[in-house]
């Protein structure tokens, strides 16, 4: 399969919620291969660490031959570039999703002018999730079922057992 049409979608997935299934959807529309490539930033703290933030994924995907598990640690473009891709999807919820994300799009063009970024725009029910946003409510009891895989669900009961 050629790599011209294989992207990568890049992120922490801290964890995995339905936004991000969405966008990989619409990614396979036009792709023939999704790289979802697990962020590794050791100034970060990971609610999930990196080999259960894979292993989610993996069981989620698992029946997916087009979609691969990946990681990487450092500047994304220089990841795309050891994987012979061109092409990164990202997702926009919001106008201030749009900043951020033009500004690393550009950044990353400048850095290789090979390397383009799609911007894919969820579904409205997923419009507003974030990962950030289902670790608050729930480490604060509110129900997350709804917006994460049953997988992430079953992880964030037995992260946080102790509410009872």
């Amino acid at each position: 399969m050629s790599k011209t049409n294989m992207a990568v979608y890049p992120g922490s997935y801290d964890p995995l919620t339905n936004g991000h299934i969405d966008i990989i959807q619409r990614g396979l529309k036009i792709f023939e291969r999704i790289v979802v490539a697990v962020l590794r930033n050791p100034d970060k703290t990971y609610l999930f660490d990196l080999e259960e933030r894979c292993r989610m994924l993996r069981e989620v995907f698992r029946d997916s031959a087009r979609i691969e598990i990946d990681h990487f640690e450092g500047l994304l473009v220089d990841y795309v570039q050891r994987r012979g891709v061109t092409t990164i999807v990202r997702g926009l919820r919001a106008i201030s999703d749009f900043e951020i994300e033009f500004q690393m799009a550009l950044m990353n063009r400048k850095i290789d002018p090979r390397v383009e970024t799609i911007f894919f725009v969820p579904s409205e029910s997923y419009s507003f999730l974030s990962s950030k946003l289902v670790k608050e409510v729930y480490q604060l009891g509110g129900e997350v079922s709804s917006m994460v895989p049953p997988i992430v669900d079953a992880k964030l009961k037995e992260r946080f057992r102790h509410r009872g």
